[in-house]
């Protein structure tokens, strides 16, 4: 089965020819620019805040949004940072064995549990900043002033747009579906982050090997 011809290259590809077919050229792939960029600044803060501070930069990020909100629920943090449950549950209560949150019971629904910061986390917070601050001043000292307003700007944009993304997924994926001879409906062939879900495909071949080889072959394409 031929996978689809890929976009005619133009000033906004990152499609790059290449004797083998096409590829993309990693040095304007804004996907792989921006996972490059965060990776790199993510990795850095956490080894600093965790070597000065002994904090990851998960409970970092969460100092943040409970300094930002005042006080918050564990399911507004989960919202605002688009986390895992069960991470932010598990970081919220190593932050509250540790003396940096304390919880307060809503005033309307007494299921709810606001986090606040105690003077401990409220003064640790203060001194990471510092460093967080740092680190962006250092990151977009190659910028002008104005660059840097256009740097926020598109990225705020292209956030802002990352609903079309999806959306435009989900249509290549009803369209790949159908050229791979895979139900419209059917069960995705492996989950994010699923421990090696079964691939499924409809057709049957006259063997057990032959069936997973064709499974291979087909998601790799």
């Amino acid at each position: 089965m031929t996978p689809r011809k890929a976009t005619k290259l133009n000033a906004r590809s990152s499609l790059q020819a290449s004797p083998a077919g096409p590829v993309l050229d990693l040095n304007r792939y804004v996907p792989g620019l921006l996972t490059l960029i965060a990776s790199n600044l993510s990795g850095g803060a956490s080894s600093a805040y965790l070597s000065l501070y002994a904090i990851g930069i998960e409970t970092w990020r969460v100092m943040v949004m409970l300094a930002n909100e005042g006080r918050v629920t564990a399911q507004r943090i989960v919202q605002l940072l688009d986390a895992d449950k069960g991470a932010i549950s598990r970081t919220l209560k190593t932050m509250q064995e540790r003396g940096l949150v304390e919880f307060e019971p809503d005033e309307s629904d007494g299921r709810l549990r606001h986090f606040v910061f105690t003077p401990e986390g409220r003064q640790l917070h203060d001194r990471i900043i510092r460093l967080a601050l740092l680190r962006e001043t250092a990151a977009i000292s190659v910028l002008s002033d104005k660059e840097v307003e256009t740097l926020r700007d598109l990225l705020r944009r292209v956030y802002v747009n990352l609903p079309n993304v999806e959306k435009a997924t989900a249509q290549f994926s009803r369209d790949e579906r159908e050229a791979l001879g895979l139900p419209a409906d059917g069960p995705p062939l492996r989950r994010r982050g699923g421990p090696g879900a079964a691939e499924r495909t409809t057709k049957s071949t006259p063997g057990a090997k032959s069936r997973s080889a064709n499974r291979k072959r087909a998601t790799r394409r």
